[in-house]
C-alpha cells in the first residue's frame, strides 16, 4: 500500500519556524521527484517547493525563496520542508506529493497555522 504521511505541522507565531516531514512507503521512493503543495483556507492548491530524485536539485515558489528549504533522505524514504520566518499567509494545509512520470501520490496533509 502506497503511503505518504506528513507530520510536523502546528501553531506557530509569525517569524517562527517549523519542520515538516513526509514519510513514504509502498513505492520506490528514490525514483520519485517530490514536491510540497499547500492549500490556504478558501483557496486552491499552491505549489511550494520541489526536489528531484537525487536531492541535488531544488525549486521554490518565489515567495518561499530564502525562507523554506526542501531536502530528502532516500535511505529513510523521507522528504522534509524546513520553514523559517513564517508569515500568517503561510497558513494552510501542506501536502507532500510524489511524482514519477504520470504516476502521482498524495499525502493526507498537515495543518500549519501562523498566528499570534
Amino acid at each position: 500500500e502506497v503511503q505518504l504521511v506528513e507530520s510536523g505541522g502546528g501553531l506557530v507565531q509569525p517569524g517562527g519556524s517549523l519542520r515538516l516531514s513526509c514519510a513514504a512507503s509502498g513505492f520506490t521512493f528514490e525514483d520519485y521527484g517530490m514536491t510540497w503543495v499547500r492549500q490556504a483556507p478558501g483557496k486552491g492548491l499552491e505549489w511550494v517547493s520541489g526536489i528531484n530524485w537525487a536531492g541535488d536539485t531544488t525549486w521554490y515558489a518565489e515567495s518561499m525563496k530564502g525562507r523554506f528549504t526542501v531536502s530528502r533522505d532516500n535511505t529513510k524514504q523521507a522528504v522534509y520542508l524546513q520553514m523559517n520566518s513564517l508569515k500568517p499567509d503561510d497558513t494552510g494545509v501542506y501536502y507532500c506529493h510524489a511524482i514519477y512520470g504520470p504516476t502521482k501520490y498524495w499525502g493526507q496533509g498537515t495543518q500549519v497555522t501562523v498566528s499570534s
